[in-house]
């Protein structure tokens, strides 16, 4: 509301602002346009392949997808999922006109039997089961009495069209992924024979990273040996100083003060009649919903809660009100309040656990449920006898033999209120002490019912005022941003230099991507983003952003541009592993020809054990994962050295000193199978992934969204 107050005041600046807006935004479509009124030029969203897809179907698109997914999801969310699923669309379709992939109409029936859309009910026969002809009469019903409903369908269609499509691809692929016997026996047999060592290992932490020299000229060589590793999107790195809009000590004394004037009675001035009315208070109204209607920014809650239900900060203090009582004011969240006991209910909330035991016949009985009721009555009344004893614990009981769902709780119910229940459990439930155990029927069956607890409810009316900046706190923060903006956009001190003087904190955001939508410390913040991409942008350049509750004054601070990364952005990735290669190779060339022994002593380590390793499970206790080392050891003999090994951690050198054999097995095709499903349920996203991998995708929605 604040900031919405300061464009007020300065409508002669807005109007001229939103002129030149306008003004721009004619002339640049002059320049933009292949023709007066034509489409803007580059009109694509996306290029894929050579093939286009039209910025106004794939707005269309995003449309229809807003309206499905509500308003939880946020704009760009939605933009990213409908371009996920048409650039894997665009990808799948040209696989599928190159082998000839179609759908026919009986497809699409069997497509629906084996799929969600059977357990539609208007597609179902009397027996629940889908029928093809229903089916049919209710899609041409539609396309007759209900064209809306037949439009939202034809979309469904379509989706399950290339559902189906996609389903006979994969399987096509599917068909041919397989495993042998003998794949299956070595699989088996890298789980299960197992290997023990004893070893050396010299880590590479021995070398001080200090003592290995990196240049730059190497971190660049070696990015460019390992180009896939070190590819990287265009980014952007911006700081910023948040102006925080929210209230003063002073307008927080104001608000309290205020709040604590409308306990007694008020005086207020009617406009109509130029007469004074003198208004009754909180504490003496007759009348709360209407006052609370009138005076507070939460209205009156008719709902009686329990304790659980309040603020905790103040819930045994209001439960201990008197009726009538006045509690406050106290601060609660973004709000001053004053809390007024309005009605209470002794005993109003109840605590029961039960112990359910149904009938084929009763209410939400489940299909297994075959006892008669007579059945049923019999066996509730043994238990009842049983939860009566003493020393029987009621939960063990209701776990073992309640047909409830809350069985697996025990039989907890939980807290509850007057007339939540079922009537006869309900009355049973508040007409007993707490302890009472009990038989009840219901149409659900026959409840054994213990009352575990009762507890009072309490109606609260809650006097309540936002905690909001005052308008004078408002122009001050506006004052103080734009003090702040133009002093660092004139340079003649460092934008970090400039926010210590005035105690501001900056924050830095490092890497944003074009697509990027939430910032830390911001949230959704769009524009942003937009802007430190803008082709008009550079390093060094500063705006001011309104954002929810205030300003942020940003400034680009670094750009990366797509390919590879430069030196300096990874080096922190590569020098490790430079030296990693360094200290390795030192530490190999100093120990050529020596045995374990002198490998160990002449390092100043010991020798170690290690049994029943596998390859599927390369972890050696004291060293970590280290396939290289274990997969050395299971090629070799018993008895048998190694000579000098490049592993994870150092550098080792083992002998093995047993090797245990896998039980040998009539048939290993329960492994391959194993092999061929996993492999299989790779299929889908191995395949999309290779042909994304391998396809030409220019993505434009950063120009757009």
């Amino acid at each position: 509301m604040a900031i919405l107050e300061n464009i007020r005041k300065r409508t002669t600046i807005l109007i001229l602002i939103i002129g030149l807006a306008l003004f721009a935004f004619v002339i640049s479509g002059v320049f933009t346009s292949s023709n007066f009124g034509g489409e803007k030029v580059g009109s694509a969203v996306a290029e894929i392949n050579g093939n286009e897809i039209s910025i106004d179907k794939f707005r269309s698109q995003v449309e229809s997808a807003t309206n499905r997914m509500g308003p939880t999801t946020s704009s760009l969310q939605v933009v990213n999922q409908v371009w996920n699923q048409e650039l894997k669309n665009a990808i799948l379709n040209e696989q599928f006109e190159d082998l000839g992939i179609g759908i026919e109409r009986d497809q699409i029936i069997d497509f629906l039997r084996t799929s969600g859309y059977a357990q539609n009910p208007q597609f179902q026969d009397e027996n629940g089961i889908f029928d093809a002809n229903i089916f049919r009469q209710t899609v041409a019903d539609w396309e007759i009495n209900n064209p809306g409903q037949y439009q939202a369908w034809l979309e469904t269609e379509d989706l399950i069209i290339q559902l189906a499509k996609e389903q006979r691809y994969y399987n096509l692929i599917k068909a041919g992924v397989g495993a042998t016997l003998k794949e299956g026996e070595l699989d088996y047999k890298l789980a299960n024979d197992k290997v023990d060592i004893k070893y050396v290992r010299v880590p590479f932490t021995s070398i001080a990273d200090s003592t290995i020299t990196v240049t730059k000229s190497e971190i660049s060589d070696y990015v460019k040996q390992h180009e896939e590793e070190y590819k990287q999107e265009a980014a952007r790195d911006i700081r910023f100083v948040y102006f925080e809009e929210k209230a003063s000590d002073a307008d927080e004394v104001a608000l309290k003060e205020g709040i604590v004037k409308l306990l007694d009675d008020t005086v207020e001035f009617r406009k109509a009649t130029d007469a004074y009315d003198t208004i009754k208070g909180l504490r003496s109204t007759t009348d709360i919903v209407e006052f609370l209607d009138r005076k507070s920014d939460i209205k009156f809650d008719t709902v009686y809660r329990a304790k659980k239900e309040l603020s905790s900060s103040v819930a045994d203090t209001l439960m201990s009100l008197q009726v009538g009582d006045i509690y406050g004011p106290y601060k609660d969240g973004d709000f001053f309040k004053i809390s007024k006991m309005v009605a209470r209910k002794a005993n109003g909330s109840v605590k029961a656990s039960h112990v359910l035991i149904t009938y084929e016949g009763a209410q939400r009985a489940k299909p297994e449920i075959k006892r008669t009721k007579e059945e049923a009555e019999t066996k509730a009344k043994e238990l009842l006898k049983e939860a009566k004893k003493s020393g029987t614990v009621f939960s063990e009981l209701a776990r073992d033999n309640s047909d409830g769902p809350s069985a697996p709780r025990g039989g907890d119910l939980g807290y509850f209120q007057r007339g939540i229940m079922t009537p006869k459990f309900n009355d049973f439930a508040f007409n007993n002490e707490v302890g009472t155990i009990g038989l009840v029927e219901t149409d659900f069956g026959f409840h054994i019912v213990k009352i575990d607890d009762k507890e009072d409810v309490v109606q609260i009316g809650t006097l309540a005022r936002e905690i909001v900046p005052s308008e004078e706190t408002s122009n001050q923060l506006f004052t103080d941003a734009t003090k702040f903006e133009m002093e660092s956009i004139e340079g003649e001190k460092p934008f970090d230099d400039l926010a210590k003087e005035s105690k501001y904190i900056v924050r830095p955001v490092n890497k944003i991507k074009a697509l990027d939508e939430n910032l830390p410390g911001l949230n959704a913040q769009r524009g942003i983003v937009q802007w430190a991409f803008n082709s008009d942008t550079e390093i060094g350049d500063i705006k001011r952003f309104n954002v929810n509750n205030g300003y942020a004054i940003v400034q680009v601070t670094k750009e990366y541009k797509e390919g590879l990364m430069a030196v300096e952005d990874a080096s922190a990735s590569v020098l490790p592993k430079i030296r990693k290669e360094r200290k390795a190779a030192q530490i190999i060339a100093a120990n050529q020809g020596k045995d374990i022994d002198a490998f160990a002593k002449d390092n100043n380590v010991s020798v170690s054990t290690a049994s029943a390793l596998t390859v599927k499970s390369p972890t050696i206790p004291g060293a970590g994962n280290e396939p290289a080392v274990v997969g050395t050891a299971y090629a070799m003999d018993e008895n048998q050295t190694s000579g000098l090994i490049e592993g994870n951690t150092g550098v080792f050198m083992l002998s093995v000193t047993k090797k245990t054999a896998a039980k040998v097995l009539d048939n290993y095709s329960t492994f391959a199978g194993s092999i061929k499903s996993s492999n299989a349920s790779r299929v889908n996203t191995a395949v999309y992934n290779a042909l994304k991998e391998g396809a030409e995708i220019e993505d434009k929605r950063a120009t757009f969204y």
